[in-house]
């Protein structure tokens, strides 16, 4: 199980993991602008992201080959769509560096609707939560942990930039964070569910290790990570997806999906059906699936057999 949940020592290093724009600088650029009004805050965000992807040329045509798989979109429509994609995470990365770091009851204000919530409160036992870089992710795991009222661990990926934790790692509202590379992380996320707890993982991303594993999404196979599911079934406790989107109103909406059940020996049968929950989500709201990065070919080589490639709104 341990080679599922952290990198180990996999050699290859999937291409989202470090970009040069990942500076302290732009964080404290981000804070500063956190203490404006949340509107006119969301309205610099918008606008600096529209600009974005000038400056981004590689991720700028990932993200137009990603949207063109998933919308069927060309011409000057896939052109805008593209640079929705840098507004949307403009705006929800500055509620990031601000509105998040605000206690877990106040989040509320910025929610508009929650569905599905009853998946988790009221449930014994723990849960696996899997999520996906799709809106704002980090609060919706705040959210579910004021609501559910456990502790939740969140596994992420070790930060390679020193000084960023401060602003993406902040623990509290029983929220606490976990790197995958963590010693024993295995066992001691297995015993925290056995407690009835939450442990909260990213399941859009492979992570170059033996637990990735080739699943169709969008007609073509990608690599997403089996470790959720393995942690669920040596736990005997459900896989939760759940989603946080910015709606056009500029207030978040939760989805919480129905629970996955994973039988031994069946892990890769349940990441499929996680994999079809995020397909439907990532159709629905292709501008806030945040990979800037070509997800079919995470390595720079192809997944298997794939076919040749196909040729919202408005600011605040």
């Amino acid at each position: 199980m341990m080679d599922t949940i952290h990198e180990g020592s996999a050699s290859r290093r999937p291409r989202w993991y470090w970009h040069p724009y990942n500076r302290v600088g732009l964080y404290r650029l981000a804070e500063l602008l956190g203490r404006a009004p949340r509107r006119l805050r969301l309205l610099l965000a918008c606008r600096l992201g529209r600009l974005a992807p000038r400056f981004l040329p590689a991720e700028r045509e990932a993200v137009r080959g990603m949207l063109a798989a998933v919308t069927g979109a060309s011409g000057a429509r896939l052109d805008e769509l593209t640079v929705n994609v840098f507004r949307d995470f403009a705006m929800c990365f500055s509620d990031l560096i601000s509105t998040n770091r605000q206690a877990g009851e106040r989040l509320l204000r910025y929610v508009g609707s929650v569905s599905g919530l009853d998946h988790v409160v009221g449930r014994s036992g723990g849960i696996v939560a899997v999520t996906a870089h799709v809106g704002n992710w980090d609060l919706a795991g705040r959210l579910l942990a004021t609501q559910s009222a456990r502790r939740t661990h969140v596994v992420v990926a070790p930060e390679e930039v020193p000084g960023l934790e401060r602003w993406v790692r902040r623990h509290g509202d029983g929220v606490r964070f976990v790197p995958r590379t963590h010693p024993g992380i295995g066992v001691e996320l297995l015993t925290a569910l056995r407690r009835g707890e939450v442990v909260a993982l990213q399941g859009d991303r492979a992570l170059g290790s033996r637990g990735d594993v080739p699943i169709p999404f969008f007609g073509r196979p990608a690599l997403f990570p089996l470790g959720p599911f393995v942690l669920a079934r040596a736990a005997a406790v459900p896989v939760i997806p759940a989603f946080c989107v910015l709606d056009r109103s500029y207030r978040y909406t939760v989805r919480v999906a129905a629970p996955i059940m994973v039988e031994r020996g069946k892990e890769e049968d349940a990441a499929r059906v996680w994999v079809r929950v995020l397909e439907d989500v990532v159709r629905e709201y292709p501008t806030q699936w945040f990979n800037f990065f070509d997800v079919w070919r995470p390595f720079g080589e192809p997944t298997g057999d794939e076919p040749d490639d196909p040729r919202r709104g408005t600011c605040v």
